[in-house]
């Protein structure tokens, strides 16, 4: 299957943390699966992924479809069309001029989701993200149980592309050192005893723990986020009234 990158390193760092709103001497333990991807057709959508360098725009819709599933909300799935007009907004691409393809990084186009919106009226906000501690499979476990996914930035090895994935199920493990030049974005949402289940390129598969530790850590060049929808929030706070600090995330990313 065709397929392109896109995301470039972060310019700078997320301010919120995610283990600062995390009580882990209260707070119930994440289950031993969650598995969002369930019931979320739009996730074979490629969203022009295999000819553009879209991937923060792709990973984006997925998570937001993935939302907005899981919460109800019975709106439509993002199309490839707002997955590139959200590509242009965020990142600059021109569809007239392709040298603008340059692909974006994970901050700028979060930023530009919460406060711009996905869509082109300005539907699909976000309340805001934190960073994540890709190093600990409790600390990710948790941020996807509560907060419906993962917003992954990374550096991927050579071997995963070579030969890249043609269908769901594929397996991702630890191979080698991530390349600079193989910069992609990633939603993962949902995990199990291998690890992260991941969605991309209009598949889903597995991302080891010890791959997802090797390559999405500030020090492997990698990121990751929990995304925050305030529908998310209210049912992580339900989740987990005593070991999350529902009222203190809010108010941060009121003053943001």
């Amino acid at each position: 299957m065709p397929f392109k990158l896109g995301r470039l390193r972060p310019r700078v760092r997320p301010r919120l943390r995610l283990a600062a709103y995390l009580d882990h001497a209260v707070l119930p333990p994440p289950p031993a699966t969650v598995d969002y991807t369930r019931g979320v057709p739009a996730l074979s959508d490629v969203l022009a992924n295999d000819r553009l360098g879209d991937c923060t725009s792709a990973g984006a819709a997925h998570i937001l479809d993935s939302l907005r599933v899981h919460a109800g909300a019975g709106l439509p799935a993002a199309t490839e069309a707002d997955a590139i007009g959200f590509y242009s907004r965020s990142c600059g691409y021109n569809p007239a001029d392709p040298s603008t393809d340059q692909g974006g990084d994970e901050i700028t186009v979060l930023n530009y989701w919460r406060g711009h919106g996905y869509f082109a009226d300005g539907s699909g906000k976000i309340s805001g993200y934190a960073g994540v501690d890709a190093a600990s499979p409790q600390q990710v476990k948790q941020a996807i149980w509560l907060f419906g996914g993962l917003y992954l930035g990374i550096e991927l090895p050579d071997g995963w592309l070579a030969p890249a994935p043609e269908a769901s199920g594929f397996k991702w493990w630890e191979c080698g050192r991530g390349n600079m030049a193989n910069g992609h974005c990633i939603a993962a949402l949902g995990y199990d005893s291998i690890g992260l289940i991941v969605a991309t390129w209009g598949m889903t598969g597995h991302m080891s723990w010890h791959a997802l530790a090797a390559y999405a850590t500030q020090a492997a060049g990698g990121e990751a986020y929990a995304v925050f929808s305030p529908d998310m929030i209210d049912k992580a706070s339900n989740k987990a009234p005593n070991g999350f600090a529902a009222d203190q995330l809010s108010a941060d990313l009121v003053s943001l």
